[in-house]
């Protein structure tokens, strides 16, 4: 018997190989929080029957059926691949580095059609039973990912869904040893592509890729299910900087609006020699939107600056994952 609270929760995660056909879960994460929920769209019938003051309870019926929420969660050494690749798009397969135990994920943009999951939640009651909330056709749509001084390396996952069953045995967790990675870790580049320097007097940094999508694909035939989501806008990739002003690097970008490759990575334990646990976001061309630094009392300046990511035209934005797992 599991604990009555969050305690006893779990979260479970598959890639779907049918667009919201469930798949029991493979990997299991370790979350913070969770907001998964069926949304329904319903109708009530308004017609007039002699006498009666009050809708019949029969005549309400669901029009469609849909799924929504987010995930919290620290991003950990091992686990993140099946994440990355709903976000991004692309189908990695690990590379193993040389004959070690090492193997890097090279998650690229490319059109998310096919990159479904389907995500077990055991959410339990007081009693200590766990009961199972099984969502399929889970895309993601939006993921921002952050760290500050004194803090875990962290990610909010903005989730659209086809359905939900609670009907799915619910799967016995098993976790992988991994820890979170941390502000002590963490590292920033900028500078010309391959060439990026250490920017100092960072405190913060938050990171933002969008995915737009067609959400709302609910057609005849689909039992008042929607298709799967499609692409339909620019993905819009965001960043954010916190810094005390000890250099002008980012300041002048901002005045000048040239671009400058950013790269924020954190690294890890090693996991073989010359091969580290790594996460690390690259960004080919970022552009500064504001705030340039402004004296406001007698302390340290301090500013947040706003960064929109852009494509080069030759280096594609990435998420580079290396880890101990060989399979997402």
């Amino acid at each position: 018997m599991a604990i009555g609270s969050g305690l006893g929760a779990q979260l479970g995660l598959a890639a779907e190989v049918t667009y919201g056909t469930y798949v029991a879960p493979s990997k299991f994460i370790e979350f913070t929080s969770e907001s998964l929920a069926l949304k329904k769209t319903t109708a009530t019938s308004s017609g007039i029957a002699a006498g009666r003051l009050m809708a019949l309870s029969s005549r309400r019926v669901v029009t469609q059926r849909e799924v929504a929420g987010s995930i919290a969660a620290e991003v950990a050494t091992r686990g993140m691949g099946l994440l990355l690749q709903a976000l991004m798009g692309t189908t990695v397969t690990p590379v193993q580095q040389g004959v070690t135990t090492a193997y890097l994920q090279t998650h690229t943009l490319a059109d998310t059609w096919g990159k479904s999951l389907s995500i077990q939640a055991g959410v339990p009651l007081t009693t200590g039973v766990v009961t199972d909330k099984s969502f399929t056709g889970c895309k993601i749509i939006s993921a921002e990912f952050s760290c500050e001084v004194g803090g875990m390396l962290t990610m909010t996952l903005e989730i659209d869904g086809k359905d939900v069953s609670e009907a799915q045995p619910l799967a016995v967790a098993s976790y992988v040893a991994a820890a979170p990675f941390h502000f002590g870790q963490m590292g920033l580049k900028t500078g010309a592509f391959g060439a990026e320097t250490a920017l100092d007097g960072v405190r913060k940094v938050s990171v933002k890729f969008e995915r737009p999508q067609a959400v709302d694909r609910f057609y005849a035939n689909q039992a008042s299910t929607k298709a799967q989501p499609i692409l339909n806008e620019l993905t819009k990739v965001t960043a954010s900087i916190e810094q005390d002003y000890v250099a002008t690097t980012v300041d002048d970008l901002h005045t000048s609006d040239a671009a400058t490759s950013l790269i924020w990575e954190f690294i890890g334990a090693e996991i073989a020699p010359t091969y580290n646990e790594t996460f690390r976001v690259k960004l080919p061309a970022v552009r500064v939107d504001d705030t340039p630094p402004t004296v406001d009392g007698p302390n340290v300046v301090r500013t947040s600056y706003n960064l929109t990511a852009l494509y080069d035209g030759t280096n594609p934005v990435a998420i580079e994952y290396m880890s101990a797992d060989s399979t997402l």
